[in-house]
């Protein structure tokens, strides 16, 4: 009998062009994100195999509930804490997911980082007006980095930025001071010592209870006035409100943000706020960290292999405990 697969949340349309689905199969893509929850269970109610790309669409302990037909999960990365697993395996659900690639974040960060401190966006969109230079950027070589979270892609941020002179000083709370000095990095003992430390800060933190809202209004308060906040990890990591205000008061010299606490961003949020970003103190990006073509096509590839491996009882990365297998790239 032929599944029904569901592939949930293709912004740009890339899941059939990158990879071969089972021509045997009904495969149905989503574009547009669905958030209504009773939307979505009726939606996706006839479905047996859910596709979902990364945390774009959660899948909670309720929607698991609401969908009868619903056997296989496959998500791209290796874990997906938007998905209730144990829910999943209540009802016999397999959960799995894929390989991920920490340089495409890692490289994204160094872009950002560079379109902060050389003023790219508002300078281009001055040239394409007809204007010319209007303000002055800085060198990377001789500024300090601070990375918050010094785990997989931080050690990645570590070593792409090295070569442009950056000094990079780690903060993690696994992170000892002979693992740095080992990596070559200086060790902050906390938080604030990295915060008061840095001209720029990278958070690289996986959003988990103790980093909800962990860079609030002291945290930012703590950062030199022309330091730089770059944050890819996830959006409610930062308190929007207080980082606002402190780059509208001039507290802090720039943010980019690429990751936001509702995804798509909803019209008027407050995020998009037009004088600071056509000033070049903030620069927001519609969560474009893990995006790139060499990504996706090793994520829907591997969907792909995980489903026809499944179909066929063959091992494969099953999330929350079981068979493991590594599929190709």
């Amino acid at each position: 009998m032929a599944l029904k697969i569901a592939i949930l949340d293709d912004y740009a349309d890339v899941a059939r062009l990158y990879a071969e689905w089972p021509q045997d199969d009904d495969v149905t893509v989503f574009h547009r994100t669905m958030t209504d929850q009773g939307e979505l269970a009726a939606t996706l109610a006839p479905f047996d195999v859910l596709c979902v790309m990364r945390e774009r669409t959660p899948l909670g302990a309720e929607l698991i509930k609401a969908l009868p037909h619903l056997k296989l999960i496959v998500t791209t990365g290796a874990r997906n804490l938007s998905i209730d697993v144990a829910a999943a395996q209540e009802r016999g659900i397999v959960v799995c997911g894929t390989e991920s690639r920490g340089t495409t974040t890692a490289e994204f960060v160094m872009a950002l980082m560079l379109a902060l401190t050389r003023r790219i966006v508002p300078e281009a969109n001055s040239a394409a007006a007809g204007c010319w230079q209007m303000g002055m950027g800085r060198d990377l070589a001789g500024l300090t980095l601070g990375i918050a979270g010094y785990g997989r892609i931080g050690r990645k941020v570590a070593a792409l930025a090295r070569p442009f002179g950056v000094e990079v000083l780690a903060w993690s709370r696994s992170l000892t001071p002979e693992q740095a000095s080992a990596e070559g990095v200086r060790h902050a003992a906390d938080l604030d010592v990295l915060l008061r430390g840095s001209d720029i800060v990278s958070i690289n933190l996986v959003l988990s209870e103790a980093t909800r809202g962990l860079f609030g209004a002291r945290e930012i308060g703590l950062m030199r006035s022309d330091a730089l906040l770059l944050n890819t990890s996830r959006g409610p990591i930062v308190q929007v409100g207080p980082l606002l205000n402190a780059l509208r008061d001039e507290r802090l010299g720039g943010a980019a943000l690429d990751v936001h606490d509702i995804e798509p961003l909803p019209d008027g949020d407050p995020i998009l706020d037009r004088d600071l970003i056509d000033s070049g103190r903030l620069l927001v990006t519609p969560h474009l960290g893990y995006v790139s073509e060499q990504t996706f096509r090793m994520f829907h590839r591997q969907t792909v292999e995980a489903i026809e491996a499944w179909k066929a009882g063959r091992p494969i990365r099953v999330i929350g405990g079981g068979r493991q297998a590594t599929p190709s790239t």
